[in-house]
């Protein structure tokens, strides 16, 4: 006989649902619970944390599920759960409140809080006992029930202390008033001192993959041609595609790696972790035109396709790290699982070689399979030819890949969130432009016609979308991020619903999120659920900050549309925020994109198309790096229906034939009448 089911059963959150039939009297976020709290003067419990969180898991399993426990915190607190996806203004309060507190943050969040939301005691993760150097979770609920009870003064001056320490907090833009490229100098400087030169990447472990620098690096290689530059970021791309970061065997990335080389992962896989590695990996491909990284990127975003599209076409959030009750069990070997699965006893010790399998393991007595070798040495070392190893790799991988489609498969997290949406639709159309894949258009099409039917409401957005109900109103980063996604389409699709829809989304955002007094956005809408503090993060976090990708929203939307209200706006945010950028790039990754893209200022490239040769023609020059070009291909019919874009004025094509225009700074070239002409145009302004 099961549980009886809590509040939490009517939620769409895979992470709130995985907890309703605790025997805790969980609420969702709610005015009912607030409410509660208020009446009869109890302290809430706040829990944060997401459907592939582990350690909530082992917290939920140890404390949550427990009787004893349950009893205790429903007898003195009001409970509830809170999903840090579904709302991450209230998870970025009461992080910044256990960074203050702990120095540190992470999930599972757990926030003691008087009834009118101020917090007087948090952590993360607590064990059932006392371990860990952490006291036991029910020691602590019964010793903060007695305190909040018999000792409000000194509640009270815990809630003042926090307070008073999160308005120190707040980052204070230092604006000003001059933006040039002394400010991506010295950021890439800072970031190429902060370079771990023998593992990749930045800083010890664990170790993430900070896609937004490494992409402002590929961008400053290109304005500097100072090799040392791109030299580190492929060097960091080669050591990540090489770890147990990589899924081998199934494509894409997990969240990151708890050692410094790349080679142990925490298993989750996250959507946005792996649309920013899609981007930058298509990145490194049109710098290098080497096909590994093009591979890689088709890795990913085949992995997506195949695991991570929902039933109504949107991407799913997550997959979790457990499965079967184990962490990394999915996607884990034993040798001799690979030995009975292979049979050749030289193909064996070819693979086991190649990927680093051993008898003892890496983890926990199995094996994350990572390259330790390269091609040449195995084809040397087992004295067979580079061709031929290749093919016994390939061969092996299929065989590995089909017995874990077998295995029982992660949990996944199928809310479908906007901001996540918008950065794989990018990532999906990138795709497409290198690679010619119509899948990843299709894919990204499709995205856009789920989001458009299901979470759009005039021209406010939801967040949210599960179970046929679109909730909770949108970020700034939502906003931010689909508008780029809907630009991004309309550069391979000019259709004008796309940049109508984007500069609606546009004109809402700055209506209802500006800050005029640090000229730059909110987090959250003045129409939003005021809490303790308006939550502005101007910096990036696992995600790229809403405020950099507005930049890069408002520039691009400025140039197709000619309206001074948008370039207004960006210039005003990087002004309150570059100086920051400068000094701190490690945090302001995709700022400095976005005063990239300002500073080089944009070049605009129109391509018309009357033949599909035409067409295969202009789609070469996709395929090349050119971070500053707005590049759009339009057929003659589609043109007809972009009459009234500024960007497109005077943009006639010729009679027959091949035409295209390359424009910046309000001048623009004659008719072109070859890609090379194009080609040779764009680079011509590029050094302008």
């Amino acid at each position: 006989m099961g549980r009886r089911l809590n509040r939490l059963a009517s939620e769409t959150s895979p992470y709130l649902l995985q907890h309703a039939d605790n025997p805790v009297d969980w609420y969702p976020w709610s005015e009912e619970a607030l409410r509660r709290a208020r009446e009869e003067d109890k302290p809430i419990f706040l829990s944060i944390g997401y459907s592939a969180c582990h350690w909530c898991h082992v917290m939920e399993h140890e404390c949550f599920e427990d009787e004893e426990v349950a009893r205790i915190m429903n007898e003195h607190y009001i409970n509830i759960k809170v999903d840090r996806e579904e709302r991450p203004d209230i998870d970025d309060v009461y992080q910044r409140v256990c960074q203050l507190v702990t120095g540190t943050g992470g999930w599972p969040l757990s926030v003691f809080l008087t009834p009118d939301l101020k917090p007087f005691y948090v952590g993360t993760y607590f064990p059932k006992e006392d371990r860990y150097g952490l006291p036991g979770f029910p020691r602590l609920l019964t010793y903060l029930a007695e305190l909040y009870r018999n000792d409000r003064e000194r509640v009270k001056r815990q809630v003042e202390m926090i307070m008073n320490g999160l308005s120190m907090l707040e980052v204070r833009p230092r604006a000003t008033e001059s933006l040039d490229g002394t400010l991506l100098d010295e950021a890439a400087v800072h970031l190429l001192d902060d370079a771990d030169m023998v593992n990749g990447g930045f800083g010890g472990a664990p170790k993430f993959p900070n896609a937004m620098n490494l992409m402002f690096l590929l961008r400053y290689h290109r304005m500097k041609g100072m090799s040392r530059f791109l030299n580190f970021v492929l060097f960091t791309l080669n050591r990540m595609a090489d770890g147990g970061i990589h899924d081998q065997i199934g494509g894409g990335f997990h969240r990151y790696s708890v050692d410094a080389r790349w080679m142990v992962p925490h298993f989750e896989k996250m959507l946005y972790d792996n649309a920013m590695l899609a981007l930058l990996y298509a990145e490194a491909y049109q710098v290098s035109r080497d096909e590994r990284y093009m591979g890689v990127m088709k890795g990913i975003l085949d992995y997506v396709l195949r695991e991570m599209v929902s039933s109504e076409n949107g991407f799913c959030s997550s997959q979790d790290a457990d499965s079967e009750g184990e962490e990394g069990r999915y996607y884990t070997w034993s040798k001799d699982e690979v030995r009975r699965l292979i049979g050749s006893d030289e193909y064996t010790d070819i693979l086991c070689a190649y990927y680093g399998i051993s008898e003892q393991g890496n983890f926990e007595g199995r094996n994350v399979l990572h390259v330790s070798m390269s091609i040449d040495a195995l084809a040397s070392r087992f004295n067979k030819s580079v061709d031929e190893v290749k093919s016994i790799l390939e061969r092996c991988r299929a065989l590995l890949f089909n017995a874990r489609e077998a295995r029982v498969k992660p949990g996944r997290d199928e809310k479908v969130i906007l901001a996540w949406n918008g950065l794989m639709i990018s990532a999906m159309v990138k795709g497409y432009r290198v690679s010619d894949d119509s899948r990843y258009l299709d894919a990204a099409l499709n995205a856009v016609d789920m989001v458009e039917a299901r979470m759009v409401d005039g021209s406010r957005l939801k967040r949210i979308y599960k179970d046929g109900i679109a909730k909770v109103d949108a970020y700034l980063d939502d906003y931010a991020s689909y508008m780029n996604a809907l630009l991004d389409l309309f550069e391979v699709r000019p259709r004008r619903m796309y940049l109508d829809r984007a500069a609606a989304y546009a004109d809402h955002m700055l209506k209802h999120f500006w800050d005029d007094d640090s000229n730059d956005l909110y987090y959250t809408s003045d129409e939003h659920e005021q809490l303790i503090v308006r939550s502005k993060s101007p910096y990036d976090l696992s995600t790229p900050s809403g405020n950099s990708m507005t930049v890069l929203a408002l520039i691009r939307l400025y140039h197709y549309t000619h309206k001074q209200e948008y370039i207004s706006a960006a210039e005003s945010i990087m002004k309150a925020h570059a100086v920051h950028a400068a000094e701190n790039p490690y945090a302001y990754g995709n700022m400095l994109n976005a005063l990239y893209l300002y500073l080089r200022r944009p070049v605009e490239v129109t391509m018309i198309t009357s033949t599909t040769d035409d067409l295969m023609s202009a789609k070469h020059l996709w395929r090349e790096f050119m971070p500053e070009c707005m590049a759009v291909i339009a057929s003659r019919e589609e043109l007809d229906g972009l009459e009234g874009v500024p960007f497109f004025s005077g943009r006639v094509p010729s009679d027959g034939g091949f035409t295209a225009y390359v424009c910046k700074g309000f001048r623009c070239s004659l008719p072109l009448h070859s890609i090379e002409e194009v080609r040779r145009h764009i680079l011509e302004e590029a050094q302008v």
